[in-house]
C-alpha cells in the first residue's frame, strides 16, 4: 500500500483528485482520502460498492455520531435464523449458526430502517467486516474448512468502521462507464487479471449486502449470477482488449496500474499498452502467493492432487505520465 499511495501522489504535491476504477475492498481509496485526495472509487460489485460509499463516500463528520449510536443498537439484536443462517451455517459452513442467525437478524434491521445511503453503507459494511472475523475459511468464499476455524466460535460482534471526514464519492458501474464519466488528476487501475471472478470470491458478501435469496449452487452455496455475470477482464480471449478500451478512454494525467505476472496480459504488452499513453515507469514487489497454494491441491474425495505452481508472484505497478487528458465521451 505505501507504494501505491506513493506512485499515485507523485513527486510534487497531491493530487486534488483521484479516481479507483476497480474499488474492491476501498483500502487504496481510503489511504488517498486520508492523504487529502478527493477520492471517487467504481466498481460493478454491490459488496465493493457499499465499501467504497463508506470508505470513501462517507464524511465522518455526517455520519460519525449517528453511526456510533446506529451500530450500538444493531450489536444488540439477538439472532433470527432463517434463509442466510439454513445457507451459510448449515447447507455450508461460512459461519457457525448462532453467528449466521445473529448476521441475518442485523441485516434485516438495516433494511427495514430505510438509512440514508451513506449510513447504510457504513453499516453494511460493519456487518461484512464482522462476519469475516469469525468466518471459517482460508480468506476467500470459494469453500469453507472442513473443521470449524477457532475464530469462528467467537461471538460475532459489530466496530464502527474507519470512517474519514473530507468528501468522496462512489458508483456501481462497469469499468469502461466510470472511465468515461469520472474525470480526475489520476487514475488507479487494479483490474481482475485472471479468471478467479471477485463475485465468486466474495459471493457471501454480495449476498449479506443485496439481501435478496438467491439461487445458489455447489458447496459453497455460490449465487448463480456468478456463473450469469461474467466479466470480460476475467476471460483470457477478452481480457487485453477490454483492459486496452478502459486505458484509452480514461480521463487522467497520470495512471497507476496494479498487474501480477500471472495475468492473461503479458508484461511485454501491457507494457506496448501503457506506452501508447505516455511515459511509462515501472517497479515490481514480490508477494508470496495465496495460502491455498501452501494448503495445497485436492480433489472431492480429500485427497491430495496435482503439484502447486511457484510458491512466490511479483506484483507489477506501473507509473504512466500522460500529459494530455482525453475528451469525455
Amino acid at each position: 500500500m505505501p507504494r501505491i499511495v506513493e506512485a499515485i501522489l507523485g513527486g510534487g504535491g497531491p493530487p486534488r483528485t483521484a479516481l479507483d476504477l476497480f474499488s474492491g475492498t476501498s483500502r487504496v481509496g481510503h489511504a488517498l482520502k486520508r492523504e487529502g485526495v478527493r477520492v471517487h472509487a467504481n466498481d460493478h460489485n454491490a459488496y465493493a460498492h457499499a465499501l467504497a460509499l463508506c470508505y470513501v463516500g462517507a464524511d465522518a463528520r455526517r455520519w460519525r455520531e449517528r453511526a456510533e449510536r446506529l451500530i450500538g443498537e444493531l450489536d444488540d439484536l439477538p439472532g433470527r435464523p432463517g434463509w442466510f443462517t439454513e445457507a451459510y451455517a448449515v447447507r455450508a459452513r461460512y459461519l457457525q449458526p448462532g453467528n449466521a442467525a445473529r448476521a441475518e437478524a442485523i441485516r434485516g434491521r438495516i433494511a427495514s430502517l430505510a438509512l440514508p445511503p451513506g449510513l447504510e453503507a457504513i453499516a453494511l459494511t460493519s456487518l461484512i467486516e464482522a462476519a469475516d472475523r469469525v468466518d471459517s475459511t482460508v480468506g476467500l468464499q470459494m469453500a469453507y474448512l472442513k473443521r470449524w476455524s477457532a475464530r469462528s466460535s467467537n461471538p460475532l460482534r459489530l466496530r464502527v468502521p474507519e470512517i474519514l471526514p473530507g468528501e468522496g464519492s462512489a458508483s456501481c458501474l462497469e469499468a469502461l462507464e466510470a472511465a468515461e464519466r469520472h474525470e480526475a488528476d489520476v487514475a488507479y487501475l487494479d483490474p481482475p487479471y485472471n479468471q478467479h471472478s471477485y463475485l465468486g470470491n466474495y459471493h457471501v458478501w454480495e449476498t449479506l449486502v443485496r439481501f435478496d435469496r438467491p439461487e445458489v449452487y455447489g458447496v459453497a452455496c455460490k449465487r448463480t449470477d456468478v456463473r450469469e455475470r461474467g466479466s470480460v477482464f476475467n476471460r483470457r480471449a477478452t481480457m487485453e482488449r477490454a483492459f486496452a478500451t478502459v486505458l484509452e478512454r480514461v480521463r487522467a494525467r497520470r495512471i497507476v496500474v496494479s498487474f501480477s505476472d500471472e495475468g492473461f496480459v503479458s508484461l511485454p504488452r501491457m507494457r506496448e499498452l501503457l506506452a501508447e499513453r505516455g511515459d511509462v515507469r515501472e517497479v515490481s514487489v514480490e508477494h508470496p502467493r495465496y495460502i491455498g497454494h501452501r494448503l495445497g491441491i485436492y480433489n472431492p474425495r480429500g485427497e491430495r492432487v496435482g503439484t502447486p505452481g511457484p510458491a512466490r508472484n511479483r506484483e507489477h505497478l506501473f507509473v504512466v505520465e500522460c500529459g494530455a487528458v482525453p475528451a469525455g465521451a
